[in-house]
């Protein structure tokens, strides 16, 4: 009652109203289909039920607590294929790659979610939060960077190109979940007086780019 005495005020004052749920795999909604049908469900449900504005989404793996991992992408990809299909809801996804920053692997998780975020419809990408979105001060500019190049270049892309480019990136990472690089925190991977990242973060940044182009995807 809470939840919706809040909804309601917000409603009433004409406020913008972002709903979010992040179905976990695995868990009480099974497997890759189960959970699917689950978080479309309750992406209608924030509009319907609790008067939402845009839905931000986020399958989570209830093993690693990413959303980077095969089945977490293959379970928001069908999820939002299905509403982008049907409505013309806003949907986001959020992110949670379990590397952390400086790291080829945490850019490589977060271009491969927004690989698939922009290929299956989603108007809307939050993030990204490395390394798996807990540690304090493990977020920088240059995972959203990689992010939105991704998305840039995925647009307009065949979903058979799409797949085989995800089937190799995804591939390339998911053995390294167990041992997952910690990366660097802002400040040491960032320049504090200017918000610039620094050069070792830079050359990681451009090696992941050139992955990213030999598997297929376009630098803009």
């Amino acid at each position: 009652m809470a939840g919706l005495n809040m909804i309601a005020g917000w409603t009433a004052n004409g406020d913008t109203i972002m709903v979010e749920q992040m179905p976990i795999f695995g868990g009480y909604t099974g497997g890759v289909e189960e959970t699917a049908i689950c978080d479309v469900a309750t992406t209608l449900a924030s509009f319907s039920l609790l008067s939402g504005n845009f839905h931000l989404d986020g399958p989570i793996h209830i093993r690693w607590g990413i959303t980077t991992s095969r089945e977490t992408l293959q379970v928001a990809a069908h999820a939002a294929a299905a509403i982008d299909a049907n409505t013309d809801l806003l949907i986001a996804n959020q992110y949670y790659p379990t590397a952390g920053p400086c790291t080829e692997m945490c850019l490589l998780e977060t271009a491969a979610q927004a690989i698939t975020d922009t290929a299956s419809g989603r108007e809307l990408l939050s993030g990204s939060a490395a390394a798996k979105g807990v540690v304090q001060d493990y977020t920088t500019g240059m995972e959203a960077r990689i992010m939105g190049e991704a998305a840039i270049a995925t647009a307009g892309m065949k979903v058979s190109k799409v797949n085989e480019i995800l089937e190799a990136l995804v591939s390339s990472y998911e053995k390294d979940y167990a041992k997952a690089p910690k990366g660097k925190s802002f400040r040491e991977c960032y320049d504090v007086q200017k918000i610039t990242p620094t050069e070792e973060y830079l050359s990681v940044y451009e090696r992941a780019m050139n992955k990213l182009g030999e598997l297929g995807l376009i630098r803009h």
